[in-house]
């Protein structure tokens, strides 16, 4: 089977912009993160589960990002850990807030 068209390269599948989500990589022509991707990934999503979640991204795309996500898997693994310590930080600062002692109240 002969090819079609122009070789892709594959390091233009994903991309990286300091004013963009905090300079995490991201899936190219979207805004959806590789960190994303790796949350669902080891949720035991597959690349063919996560193009038919999110068809707008290409499949070729949705397997950049989880090979990404594997050739720097401890960097990206430390990134989702240090925003679950922070989201739980948040959540943790808001039940202490007058705001939510309120809302308990009215329940």
């Amino acid at each position: 089977m002969a090819a079609t068209g122009s070789p892709v390269d594959i390091g233009t599948l994903i991309y990286s912009r300091a004013d963009l989500h905090g300079g995490k990589p991201c899936i190219a022509g979207t805004g959806m993160t590789v960190q994303a991707v790796a949350i669902y990934y080891n949720g035991g999503m597959s690349a063919e589960q996560l193009h038919e979640e999110f068809p707008h991204i290409p499949l070729s795309h949705m397997h950049a990002a989880i090979a990404y996500y594997l050739a720097n898997r401890p960097a990206i693994d430390a990134r989702i850990a240090e925003d679950e310590r922070e989201g739980e930080r948040l959540e943790a600062e808001y039940r202490r807030s007058p705001q939510a002692t309120a809302a308990q109240r009215r329940d």
